[in-house]
């Protein structure tokens, strides 16, 4: 009986927690939002054709069996999945041998990490350090499945794990950049993790979205919590 009154407890914290949480819903954030997404985007794909045929022919010279770009299916705005695109940084069989490496994960929660991950090539953690490897990105910036700024999208099977609290990152759709990239990424708990994502959603405002980017351009430099 005494267990059950604390799940009822804990299950209303819950739903008091998801009450608490509001995106910004302005119709001109959202217009200058989604139009500052396209110019940048479109600009910047510009900008890095000849860092995809230079990444992209070296990655081919490494690994040959494997494709230059690197699709993933993610979990976005309103739990909508969609493929997230990454030049790819690791072998072409990494999937494959993920489960015999799941006893070394580094991270908390339901995001597997570790450092000198052996499905990483040589080319992939150069381009890992400086996000070069997020690049394409910009691809699903330009269609709308993701913004510059906002949570990081996460695997499917990852999303899915995490909870109802968790998965209120949901709320807006997930970005390029967040507090996360700036805050030392793969050093921080995963509910730390959520927490600043939390952040962003209470705090959106195109301030705070030109603020976060200016302010990832030393983080990646740094490679600050970069794997």
């Amino acid at each position: 009986m005494e267990s059950n009154n604390k799940v009822a407890v804990m299950d209303e914290q819950i739903k008091e927690e998801l009450v608490e949480l509001v995106p910004n819903t302005s119709i001109v954030y959202r217009f200058l939002k989604r139009t500052f997404d396209v110019v940048a985007s479109l600009l910047g794909l510009f900008i890095c054709v000849p860092i995809f045929l230079i990444v992209g022919i070296a990655i081919k010279i490494e690994d040959s069996k494997g494709t230059v770009f690197y699709h993933q299916p993610r979990i976005g705005l309103n739990g909508k999945t969609f493929s997230l695109h990454k030049l790819r940084s690791m072998y072409s069989n990494a999937d494959e041998i993920k489960a015999s490496l799941m006893d070394q994960n580094e991270m908390d929660g339901p995001v597997f990490k570790i450092k000198n991950d052996p499905r990483v090539t040589k080319v992939g953690r150069v381009i890992r350090k400086f996000s070069i490897d997020e690049l394409p990105q910009l691809w699903n910036v330009f269609i709308g499945d993701m913004s510059l700024v906002g949570p990081r999208p996460l695997p499917v099977a990852e999303e899915l794990a995490c909870n109802a609290y968790q998965r209120q990152r949901e709320l807006v759709k997930p970005g390029l950049t967040c507090y996360w990239q700036i805050s030392g990424r793969n050093n921080i708990m995963f509910a730390e993790w959520i927490e600043l994502d939390f952040k962003y959603i209470r705090n959106q405002s195109i301030w705070t979205d030109l603020s976060l980017l200016f302010r990832t351009i030393p983080a990646v430099l740094c490679q600050k919590g970069a794997s």
